[in-house]
């Protein structure tokens, strides 16, 4: 036998016990022969926590209004209010660019087709619309967060 196939026999018998012994690693000296042999190690999976918004859950109960300045009691209700909600996934950006004005602040008007924010899926941008008339009296989420579908975004008071 050649030298070339006795070192291959003796590195395929060394990867066998290896594998029966479970090892990672292993070293053999004869003489001023050396053979070590490493086993690639699987790295393990890396976990990215990625922010989670749970919806609220209504309980059909009755919220009870601010007191506004001067003591009066808000005469609306928060069922009177329409709900500006996340159609997908994503990033909410309440600004075209970083440096831009809002969109839309509490106190626009906006029409179904006002453009109220964008959502980032995918690297895509998405113009998100009213699809409601009337003035905006919350702004809910703040520009950056991550939002689940159905996550209410702003709630317009209908005219």
């Amino acid at each position: 036998m050649s030298e070339k196939q006795s070192d291959l026999k003796k590195i395929e018998q060394l990867l066998e016990i290896m594998k029966e012994n479970d090892l990672v690693e292993i070293e053999v000296k004869s003489g001023d022969e050396k053979i070590v042999l490493k086993r690639a190690q699987p790295q393990p999976p890396q976990v990215t926590a990625v922010p989670m918004m749970t919806p609220a859950v209504s309980t059909g109960a009755a919220v009870p209004a601010a007191p506004k300045a001067g003591g009066e009691q808000e005469a609306e209700k928060a069922s009177d209010l329409i709900e500006i909600k996340a159609p997908m996934v994503g990033t909410f950006y309440a600004t075209p660019n970083p440096d831009a004005e809002p969109y839309i602040e509490v106190g626009s008007k906006v029409t179904q087709s006002t453009v109220v924010c964008i959502i980032e899926a995918m690297k895509v941008m998405n113009e998100i619309k009213a699809e409601a008339e009337g003035t905006i009296t919350e702004v809910c989420i703040q520009s950056g967060q991550a939002v689940e579908y159905g996550t209410v975004l702003y709630r317009v008071k209908p005219d």
